[in-house]
């Protein structure tokens, strides 16, 4: 390389979005710049339709989403230490749990910099009523130069104290939460680029995982194996332990343990994998162990519960499409099995972006008692979800697929194959 073309390089480098975090010194698969701007779009819309002066967001997600800026999420996700003001018209000021502004530098979403009043009890103890004034006092001065007038804020995750300290300055609080859910619920086509980057990284860890797979290692090893892909790729966090083994697979939700995994054993695993850019990938799948080294085939048993799983996510897929309403697609999936009603997901299919999202579609045996309708449209993603045990049984299977609403239809996203020699 010449003098001058590595000069080029250097500001080429220079010029790009600046990236915070895990992928720093990575080259960004899109225009970050452009994914942030979307975001914050997409949460002042949201704020000016609700007739709000401005949204304060405390949940380490929303504040991810509002500014791209990242400390500590998982840690300061224990703690009321770390937000962001987002003024409906007028600025950004993403409030860190130390003085620290190298971590916000060129973001272009965060027009303000400040160090919180720590109040929280771990920081300050008995001193957190007078602490939290002072926070308030900052956040009442914010709403009274840039609100016009308008004292309502939306609020995503406060404490008794700070609220109460924040309606003590005459602000009125109204829901947070569900508004920074429904902005983040329709994803740009630049997020989509950076959501499969994600997911790349996620699949790697899932053939890795399987490469090592073998009688006698353990639920928790073979777990690590997603997590070391993860975070060497750029991930940040992986939000449960949801693999199991044998006869802890069915009831689902036990997490994973020392148990070795045995040959034979059926292995159920949900990635709920933070990935690169701070996106989710959630995916499951399932073996059998010793099948790929030929020691051994699936019981029949096995296969049959794969069988149905397999049925239940590839036909509800198929119900999805933009402008069809929760309703109708509830009502249109896969009909579960009475012996397999009672042990049935907790959900029929759910979004994701930063994480999982709104909206979580309930089964039709639930959707009367936990259900809510709204309308499916293109930028949606979408995780459609399976578990087929037997109450009673040894072993359940664990399934799930990640799609994206399209104007004509869904994609998938992920591409890792099911074990479709079993059916």
């Amino acid at each position: 390389m010449s003098a001058a073309m590595g000069l080029n390089a250097i500001d080429a480098v220079k010029k790009a979005p600046r990236q915070h975090g895990a992928m720093e010194y990575s080259e960004a698969p899109t225009d970050l710049n452009v994914v942030r701007g979307y975001r914050l779009k997409r949460l002042r819309d949201a704020l000016k339709a609700g007739d709000y002066a401005g949204g304060l967001f405390f949940n380490q997600l929303n504040t991810r989403y509002a500014t791209d800026a990242t400390n500590m999420q998982v840690w300061c996700a224990h703690y009321e230490t770390r937000c962001v003001f987002v003024c409906t018209d007028g600025p950004v000021i993403l409030f860190d749990y130390a003085n620290h502004p190298h971590l916000a530098t060129d973001l272009p979403g965060v027009d303000e910099y400040r160090a919180i009043p720590s109040f929280y009890f771990f920081s300050v103890g008995p001193r957190g009523e007078e602490r939290v004034k002072m926070f308030a006092d900052q956040i009442s001065d914010l709403v009274k130069t840039y609100g016009g007038g308008n004292n309502r804020i939306a609020v995503d995750h406060v404490s008794i104290m700070a609220a109460s300290a924040l309606q003590d300055q005459q602000i009125s609080l109204h829901d947070g939460e569900g508004l920074a859910e429904m902005a983040r619920a329709i994803k740009s086509p630049e997020e989509l680029i950076l959501m499969q980057a994600s997911m790349n990284a996620c699949e790697q860890g899932i053939r890795e995982m399987r490469a090592i797979l073998e009688p006698g290692i353990t639920e928790n090893a073979l777990w690590a194996k997603l997590h070391e892909v993860n975070i060497r790729l750029g991930g940040e966090w992986i939000e449960t332990r949801l693999l199991s083994a044998g006869p802890r697979t069915n009831p689902w939700f036990r997490e994973c343990s020392m148990r070795p995994i045995e040959l034979g054993d059926m292995v159920s695993f949900d990635t709920d994998l933070i990935g690169p850019y701070g996106y989710c990938s959630d995916i499951s799948r399932a073996w059998v162990c010793g099948v790929d080294q030929g020691d051994i085939k699936p019981t029949d048993e096995q296969r049959r519960l794969y069988a149905k799983a397999y049925e239940q996510i590839q036909y509800n897929i198929g119900t999805l499409g933009p402008g069809k309403s929760f309703r109708e697609v509830t009502e249109s999936t896969w009909t579960i099995p009475d012996e397999f009603l009672s042990n049935r997901y907790t959900s029929c299919m759910h979004g994701i972006g930063l994480a999982d999202e709104y909206p979580s579609i309930k089964h039709k045996a639930d959707f009367n008692a936990k259900g809510y309708d709204g309308v499916f449209v293109p930028g949606m993603v979408m995780c459609v979800e399976s578990f087929i045990g037997v109450e009673g049984g040894r072993e359940g299977v664990k399934l799930e697929e990640q799609v994206v609403i399209t104007e004509t239809g869904v994609e998938r996203m992920s591409t890792y194959p099911y074990e479709t020699n079993w059916l």
